[in-house]
């Protein structure tokens, strides 16, 4: 099963082997497992949109060569560390900041138990909601979502804030001068209320660009 396992990790897949003892000095092979990640549809889009702000992308792997390839292929990730031990990522980590200018952070993103060193080795280290507990307690933010709208999602907080506080700029003056009857001064809080949350769901509707 030798070449069919060379097959399956050239194309991007990480092996196990099951075994079963057959003598004191012997195994015997009973199956051979083959694994392999599916980014997220979004993926490739947030990370264009990360590559056209200037961030440079770097993929850090344990998995094998060939697995680890094969997801920034898909995603468009030039810079690959595969086959990084736990206790290396760190490492990596503290050698992607050495050369920096003042201004230039690493940011590491991790789930994981053992991305806890390299969250914590970064200069600023964000970990999924859905992740371990150890990853979330070290990273300094946590993404309550799995999902990569975050520009999205930030977009709309901006433009609320912006409309909460305009509504907040002309109502109050024009209520303390007398301007605003009671009932108006009410009309006026729940429209700023509907408005808000009517351009909040429109995140409902938002669809990522297809990366070019």
């Amino acid at each position: 099963m030798a070449a069919q396992a060379a097959t399956l990790e050239a194309s991007g897949h990480s092996l196990s082997w099951l075994l079963a003892e057959s003598s004191s000095q012997s195994w015997a092979v009973l199956a051979l497992l083959a694994f392999a990640d599916t980014p997220k549809p979004e993926a490739r889009a947030a990370l264009a949109g990360l590559r056209a702000r200037g961030l440079r992308l770097v993929l850090l792997s344990g998995d094998n060569a060939g697995a680890a390839q094969a997801v920034a292929t898909a995603l468009g990730i030039d810079e690959v560390h595969a086959q990084v031990p736990p206790a290396d990522k760190a490492a990596v980590v503290a050698g992607l900041r050495h050369g920096l200018a003042e201004k230039e952070k690493v940011a590491f993103v991790g789930d994981g138990i053992n991305d806890a060193p390299a969250l914590a080795a970064a200069d600023v280290g964000l970990a999924m909601g859905n992740g371990s507990a150890v990853a979330t307690e070290t990273a300094g933010i946590t993404l309550l979502r799995g999902d990569l709208n975050s520009h999205a999602i930030s977009s709309k907080l901006r433009q609320n804030l912006f409309w909460a506080f305009a509504f907040n700029v002309v109502g109050i003056p024009a209520a303390a001068l007398g301007l605003l009857t009671p009932v108006w001064a009410g009309a006026a809080m729940a429209l700023s209320s509907v408005s808000v949350v009517s351009n909040a769901l429109l995140l409902a509707r938002w669809q990522p660009r297809a990366a070019s």
